[in-house]
Order: C-alpha cells, then structure tokens, then sequence
C-alpha cells in the first residue's frame, strides 16, 4: 500500500498539475511557465502535499541541463565565435555594472557587510537560464536578434558562477592552503573544458557511427542521456556547474551528423525535466518569509528588477541594439537566477551572509522569477511599431528552404541541383555509412529516421518550404508521406516514386510532384540509341518529348478509370514497338513478368 505521502504520490500530483495548467495558462495567455509555477505555490506552500523540495529541486534542475544541450546542438563553434563580442564583451560588462550597482543597494539597507553585499549584489546581477530560454521558446524568438544577445549574456552569466564562488572564498579566507584555492580551481576548470573539447572532437561522432550502425533505438537514447548527465557531471567535479558541461558537450556535437537524432531523443526529458523545474520553484517559494517581510521584499523586488532592467536595456543600446530589441533585452532578464541560490547558500555557509538574510534574498529571488513572464508580456507595450524582427537563419542547415528526407542515389543527384541552384537543403538519412561516404564529398546530412515526427521536428519541416522524399523503399515513402500530410497538412511535397502503381498511390495522397526513379534515366537512354543507330537529335529529342507526354495523359487517366486503362496512349505513338515473341520468363530487375503487355497491364513501367 503506498503512503500518502509516498515519492509516487507526489509525482503523480507534479504531472496532474502540469497536466491541468500548461494548457490552461496558455489559454489565458500568460505561458506555461507561470502556470507551472502556479502549480507549485498550490501543492507545496498552500496545501503542503509536498514538503522535501530541496529533493525535487535537485531532480528538476537536469531539466536546465538538458535545455543548454540542446540549445549547444544548435550553435555551431563557427557561430559561437561570431557571437564572442556578446558573450565576452557585453556579458562581463552586464554582471559588473549590475552587481556592484546592487551591492552598492544591499549595503546601503545594511542588508549585510560590504563582503556580504559584493555577494548579494553578484547573485542578483545573475538571471534565470531556464527561464529566459523557455520564454524565448515559447514565443519562438530563439534565432532572432535579441534572442541571440539574450542568450549570449546568459552564457556568460553561466561561466561567472565559477569566479564568482572563488571570490567568495577570498572574502572569506581561511587557512593559507584555502585562501589558493581559486587559482587552483580555475586551472582545474580550463584543463577539464580542453579535455571535453578534445572528447568531443575525436571520440564522440566515432561513437554514434557504432551505435547507429546497431539500428537500436533505445541504445541511440542511452548513448544520448550518457553524453549529457557524463559532460554534466564532469564539469560539476571541476567546480563548474553541470548545465554548462552539458552545453558544451552540445557545441561539440552541433557539426555532427546526428545532431538531429540527438535532439529528437533528449527533447521530451528536456521538456518534461524543465516543467518540473518551474514547478519546483513554485514549490520553494516561503509564503510564511514573504507575508513577515512583505514590506520589505515587495519593495525590494521592484528596485532589483528596476534597476537591472535599467542598466541591461542601457548596455544593450551602447552594444548596438534597436529600441525594441533592448527593450524585451531589459524584460526578459531583470530575475535572479538557479545560480543565486548557490552562491548564497555557499556565503552563508562561508560566513558572510546570515541564514534569515539569506532566505529572504531566496525569497526575492523567486518572486522575481514569478513576475518574469509578466514583465515579458509588458515589453510589448513599451516597444514602436517597428515591424517584428524575421528569425536568423539557422545555424546547421535546419530550417532551410529544401527538406531532403534519403539521400541515396537519387536523392544525391537532385540535391547537386538544389545546391547548383543556391537553395539552402537539409538532407536527412538513416545510414550510418552513407553519412559517413557523403562526408567525404563534401555533403552535409544528418543522421535521423524520417518516419519521426520529432526527427522531422528538429530537422525543420515546420520552417521548410518544400520536403523532398527521396527515399529507396516505397513502403517508407508512403509512411513518411502519410505522417507529413497528417501532422503537417501545409507542407509542400515532393516525392521518388518506385513504380507507376506508386505514382499512382502519391497522386492519389495528393502529393504535389512525383517522379518514378527511373523515367527520366530510360526516356534519355532510349533516346541517345536512337541517335545512335543514326537518328537526328532533334528527332530523337521529339520522340522523347512525346513519349513523356503521352506517358503523363495515361497516368491522368489512369488516375481516374484504373491501372489498366489508357493503354491507347502509349502504342498510339508515332513509333510503332516491333511485334515481340513471347519469351519464356523475363527477369526485369525485382519483378519477374510472363510478357511485356502483361507488365503494363499490371502497370510496372
């Protein structure tokens, strides 16, 4: 019999709450993260079904883990170096200015000592990884302009957290051996990051060829989980924390040939983690703290935010950015962040701030959080009425015009025109080897199974104008086909035929253009052995061209009235077939027919 307040109950209370409000929050238009939130403030602080959050809490922050893996994935080492002059210039020059403008606040309310207010000041400046990105997510504004500057001062705030726990270490010293520990931390972290990158380039993509060649999907899935709690939990050894190990391991592997595959398994335990983040958060929030200091906190959130917002929307400016893009800048990172709570739970341990100070700043800290999507929301009304800002392009080819699902030899021969062309393509497959041969002439594809929805997800369909299906099988044409039409009714589609009978089958489905594999490559065979033999090119090129057409007027047909009509459109040609002796079997590559009329009754060619 499982207890009330048994670990299954709880978790069952966790996915009914989420269940109930992310759909209903979305409704109301306040996002899901608020509604997770909500939930959280109901279970624990109101009705106290769950009292251990610190448990939940630590489950729930795997959920910002996989979130900085996955949003590694996308961002190629090429594109982080572009993004440099964010990341190290308006990155340190935010938590800088911030942090002493708050500890400058924090010391004046006489909050804590000038140490303690560094700290203080410090924590604050730092924002919510976890919400940012998924607020960025839900508005679908992760590629845009100010999406990008957002993501690049988070990071840099990610790999503060390292520097900024050393400083409090020298605020507070200890013995001699303590008091040179920072350098040696930060030695330690340099070489860890060296080495993952070194793992990442040469052991990584090794190791996916392996597993992918097993076709096992579960394998696939606990090679992925291995990379990103392994990367997690090596960089946390190091002093570093974990979302940054796992973000990492994804920028190593945002070149990769399974990037998709990757991202495909690891997004439904990042959205399922993250949700139970905010719920947690919800969870850890004190009413009893803020109802005893209410007229200190309420006051103190506002000022915090105020004056973040202030400073971040102002950095923004000098760094070059429209009003519109500082402004939603300055809204979306105006919280404290999940790193605050270390940082001050490490001083309090440390000595420099006292346990009642430090859960009232864990008190401000999450309330702010709470009132993020709110203030998200309010940017809107504080911007011109400049017109919104187009995504960028996307990082690894996902998104691009062209979506190329089989990249055999058909696939390959079309997609050298597309490229000829100056279309953007993104090729899919799922062969290990043809990857690996496609490598070295040059192509870019991408390891993933195109019956996937969430494969298909990743690789961009919802961004492409046209999806290629160039597929060998027909049976898995026809489930890709089935599945795009189903899931994505608005997709434009072009498909490889097999045979007639699929032509047919496609046009049937409504497929916008098919080509059966080998047409063109027999029409233009025949064609040269006319010339051969002595005829005319041009001659030749009208036999062809009529051929085609009177082809094309038989499957019309044949559309409508079935498979064995319309045949007076083909032996009606001008070139009159040669009577044929029947032979005794004829063996036409994989189908085997007793003669040529029966072949096309049975609509083979």
């Amino acid at each position: 019999m499982t207890a009330p307040g048994s670990l299954f109950t709880e978790m069952l209370l966790l996915l009914a709450g989420a269940v109930i409000a992310a759909p209903l929050f979305k409704r109301l238009g306040l996002g899901t993260v608020l509604g997770y939130l909500a939930v959280g403030v109901i279970i624990g602080p109101v009705f106290q079904r769950i009292t251990d959050t610190e448990e939940v809490l630590h489950v729930a922050e795997y959920g910002v883990v996989f979130l900085l893996f996955v949003i590694g994935l996308e961002l190629k080492p090429s594109r982080l170096w572009q993004m440099r002059g964010d990341v190290f210039g308006l990155g340190p020059v935010q938590v800088l200015l911030t942090g002493l403008a708050l500890a400058a606040l924090a010391f004046e309310t006489g909050m804590a000592t000038w140490q303690g207010s560094l700290i203080v000041g410090f924590g604050l400046a730092l924002s919510s990884t976890a919400f940012a990105l998924q607020l960025l997510n839900d508005a679908g504004d992760i590629n845009s302009r100010y999406g990008q500057r957002s993501f690049s001062v988070l990071l840099f705030q990610d790999l503060a957290i390292v520097p900024l726990l050393a400083l409090i270490t020298v605020l507070a010293p200890g013995t001699e051996e303590q008091a040179a520990t920072p350098l040696v931390d930060f030695a330690t972290a340099i070489a860890a990051i060296g080495a993952m990158i070194i793992a990442g380039k040469y052991l990584l993509n090794p190791m996916f060829q392996v597993i992918a060649r097993t076709g096992a999907r579960e394998v696939m899935i606990a090679a992925a989980l291995l990379v990103v709690l392994g990367s997690a939990a090596a960089m946390q050894m190091v002093g570093l924390s974990m979302a940054m190990g796992a973000f990492l391991a994804g920028v190593m592997l945002a070149e990769s040939s399974y990037r998709h595959e990757l991202e495909a398994d690891i997004e439904p335990f990042r959205g399922l983690l993250l949700a139970l983040f905010f719920v947690a958060v919800g969870l850890s929030l004190e009413l009893e703290v803020i109802v005893d200091h209410i007229l200190f906190i309420i006051p103190a959130v506002i000022v915090f935010m105020a004056v973040k917002a202030f400073l971040v929307y102002g950095l923004c400016r000098l760094w070059g950015s429209s009003h519109n893009d500082a402004i939603q800048i300055a809204f979306l990172l105006p919280q404290g962040g999940e790193f605050a709570f270390v940082l001050f739970t490490t001083a309090t341990a440390a000595g420099l701030l006292s346990s009642s100070t430090a859960s009232l700043l864990i008190a401000i800290v999450t309330l702010s959080m709470a009132l993020t999507p709110l203030g998200s929301a309010l940017a809107k009304r504080l911007m011109h009425g400049e017109a919104r800002e187009e995504l960028a392009e996307d990082f690894a080819g996902a998104g691009a015009d062209v979506l190329m699902i089989g990249f055999s030899r058909f696939g390959q021969i079309a997609a050298q025109i597309l490229l000829a062309g100056g279309s953007a393509v993104t090729v899919i497959d799922d062969s290990a080897d043809r990857i690996r041969q496609a490598a070295n002439f040059g192509f870019r594809i991408y390891f993933g199974d195109g019956t996937r929805r969430d494969v298909l997800v990743s690789s961009g369909i919802e961004k492409a104008k046209i999806v290629v299906v160039a597929t060998q099988k027909k049976e898995t044409t026809n489930r890709i086909v089935e599945l795009i039409q189903s899931e994505f009714p608005n997709v434009r589609l072009f498909a490889r035929s097999y045979d007639r009978i699929h032509s047919l089958w496609l046009r049937e489905k409504g497929v916008e253009y098919e080509l059966r594999e080998t047409l063109e490559s027999g029409l233009l065979f025949g064609a040269k052995t006319l010339e051969a033999l002595g005829m005319s090119e041009a001659r030749a090129e009208e036999i062809l061209q009529d051929i085609r057409r009177r082809d094309e007027e038989r499957l019309q047909i044949q559309a409508v009235e079935g498979i064995s009509a319309g045949r007076d459109k083909l032996f009606n040609s001008p070139v009159k077939p040669e009577p044929l002796i029947k032979p005794k079997r004829v063996n036409l590559q994989e189908d085997t027919v007793d003669d040529v009329n029966a072949g096309l009754s049975l609509g083979k060619w």
